[in-house]
């Protein structure tokens, strides 16, 4: 039988990155000015690039080519990507590079339980490529960082960003309980258009995921977010909302899809500020504490507020339930 580590080790080196999938190309549409913002530089922006190039870290602004790097490392915060710089899927939105990763770090969780003491940002989010090469898809390994950063930095108040452990099974659980503050998981698109998007994963799979955290753990927080300009409908969007809801979600992120490069999925076409404006309003009207809903919207942008208004958000919500 041909496992996912075969397939993934008899491709041609260059395949294994994104932008040299066997895809192709589509013109890369110019940027509206809403979408525009400036190059990172600050003396801030500076500090952060050093430390995490002196732990040798990986981070997702970096690999996911955030359109929001310069702002977040001028304010200390840098969302670390843990287990490699290589994902086991292949997401035709992703510009994380795809193939067989470097086995796990054991000495990973003390490094970046440093860096973040070192940093010295609250609140921390920590996310990861997909690892279908590990049996466990790396979930004891992800908690373990958690932990880990506990120990170093025992203010700081952690989100993570998990795949979907898809076929893993009790991965899951394992990360529920290493108790992070904030559990995130995006599904990313409408189901219609998951076997383009995101042919690896399946939409409600990731949805029972996040059900799993409220059935395990009422008290963590649950976030999600998709990306739109994929070519979905409005009446797609606020169905995604609907499920979410069901699902117990507390915070959804809506923000414009960018093409990395030519090879990625096409922009179908830009959303306008007004229409993310009107799915803000429809999501907070469907009951979610928080919607973070803009053009520039990435999961884990202004962190540090958005935690802090979940948690006055709920305890309104509780007070007025008396």
């Amino acid at each position: 039988m041909v496992t996912l580590i075969d397939t993934l080790a008899a491709r041609p080196a260059d395949l294994r990155h994104p932008e040299k999938r066997n895809r192709p190309e589509s013109p890369v549409l110019r940027k509206p000015d809403w979408l525009r913002v400036k190059a990172p530089g600050s003396g801030q922006y500076n500090v952060t690039r050093a430390i995490v190039r002196e732990k040798g870290l990986h981070t997702v602004c970096e690999e996911a080519a955030c359109p929001n790097i310069g702002e977040c490392w001028s304010q200390k915060h840098a969302t670390l990507m843990i287990m490699g710089d290589t994902c086991t899927r292949a997401c035709a939105f992703c510009n994380v590079k795809t193939g067989l990763p470097q086995p796990l770090d054991a000495e990973e969780p003390a490094k970046v339980g440093l860096a973040v003491a070192q940093l010295g940002r609250n609140p921390l989010v920590i996310t990861s490529g997909d690892r279908d090469d590990v049996h466990d898809g790396g979930a004891a390994h992800f908690a373990e960082v958690v932990r880990e950063i506990r120990h170093q930095a025992p203010a700081t108040t952690i989100e993570i960003l998990t795949p979907d452990f898809l076929r893993k099974d009790g991965a899951a659980e394992v990360m529920i309980d290493a108790k992070p503050d904030v559990f995130n998981h995006n599904l990313e698109t409408v189901p219609r258009l998951y076997l383009k998007i995101r042919p690896g994963a399946r939409y409600f799979h990731s949805l029972r995921l996040l059900q799993m955290v409220k059935e395990r753990d009422p008290n963590q927080f649950t976030k999600s977010g998709i990306m739109v300009g994929f070519g979905e409908t409005r009446e797609e969007v606020m169905q995604v909302m609907d499920d979410m809801r069901s699902a117990e979600v507390d915070f959804i992120t809506i923000g414009q899809y960018l093409q990395p490069t030519r090879k990625h999925a096409p922009i179908d076409r830009f959303v306008t500020p007004d229409e993310f404006k009107a799915y803000d309003a429809i999501a907070r009207a469907k009951g979610f504490l928080m919607v973070s809903s803009s053009p520039l919207t990435r999961s884990s942008h202004h962190a540090g507020d958005d935690f802090a208004r979940l948690k006055a958000a709920r305890a309104a919500r509780l007070s007025a339930a008396r």
